[in-house]
């Protein structure tokens, strides 16, 4: 039985993800031929074709996808092991600011491997909107802050991602059947609010606003229930609710830039290693890599 060497799958991913050989090799810290070799150790170790390359660009054969899936499979399990088996070596307090609707999807299970990974970390986690996030760690109450900016030109740091924003609706049809679209939203300040309001008027489409709720929970029961629809971060969507990017009457939203926002000049290492943390779980959960 041959064996896959995960420098090889990372090139790969990378590459497929990059949708570009030479920015692989940037991100990789590698020549172009360098990762186009690697692509093509793996494709000789596998015995099939992954790619089919044009002159400036490639697209992936039914095996490449297949390859795909397991390689994203075997780096999540890599890398999860190393970060278990890495014995923690910090300890301290860290007061983490973070919207309501990351705290309450995905990324608290991910606060919890944190929390089993590095014991002598203590987490104190606060949930608000992002403006009033930041104000409270400009007053030295937070020490690191998870924010979603409300202008798409905002730069994201190289510790931050991007998010896609969507319409979520308790029923497919509940903002095309009104004159005016009904809408869910969370009080002023909140960056969703901003951008659905925004779109709306700029294409001028009526709407009214049915709801106002101040938890992530309360939103999300509203739509439920079929009042209205709201705009979330795709990764933050719950399951039972229905989204799309936009409908006949919902124009496309632009992503949204997420940062982390912390001292990293006098940086605790508690938070650097949580910001670490985030980060990287965060885009694995975003891309499945």
């Amino acid at each position: 039985m041959k064996n896959l060497p995960t420098d090889l799958l990372r090139a790969y991913v990378t590459v497929v993800q990059e949708k570009s050989f030479s920015k692989a090799g940037k991100k990789l810290g590698r020549s172009q031929p360098a990762v186009s070799l690697q692509i093509n150790r793996l494709e000789e170790l596998a015995g099939v074709a992954l790619m089919v390359r044009k002159s400036r660009s490639f697209s992936l054969t039914e095996e490449g996808e297949l390859m795909l899936d397991y390689a994203k499979r075997i780096l999540r399990l890599n890398d999860e092991a190393v970060l278990r088996l890495r014995k923690p070596d910090v300890s301290g307090k860290v007061r983490l600011g973070l919207p309501h609707e990351f705290a309450s999807s995905y990324l608290s299970d991910f606060l919890s491997g944190f929390a089993q990974t590095y014991p002598g970390v203590e987490l104190e986690v606060i949930s608000e909107l992002s403006q009033n996030l930041l104000t409270r760690q400009e007053r030295g109450e937070l020490d690191l802050v998870i924010a979603i900016h409300r202008d798409t030109a905002m730069s994201t740091s190289a510790e931050g991602w991007r998010e896609k924003l969507v319409w979520v609706t308790g029923s497919g049809d509940v903002g095309e059947r009104r004159e005016r679209v009904p809408l869910i939203v969370a009080p002023h300040g909140c960056v969703y609010r901003y951008r659905m309001l925004r779109i709306l008027d700029a294409h001028s489409i009526p709407w009214q606003i049915v709801y106002t709720g101040t938890s992530y929970g309360g939103i999300c029961a509203a739509v439920t229930a079929g009042l209205g629809v709201t705009v979330l971060a795709g990764s933050t969507v719950p399951r039972e609710l229905e989204f799309s990017e936009s409908t006949k009457r919902l124009p496309f939203l632009e992503d949204a830039s997420v940062d982390l926002h912390y001292d990293r000049q006098q940086t605790d290492p508690a938070v650097a290693r949580l910001a670490e943390y985030i980060t990287r779980v965060s885009r694995q959960a975003l891309t499945g890599s």
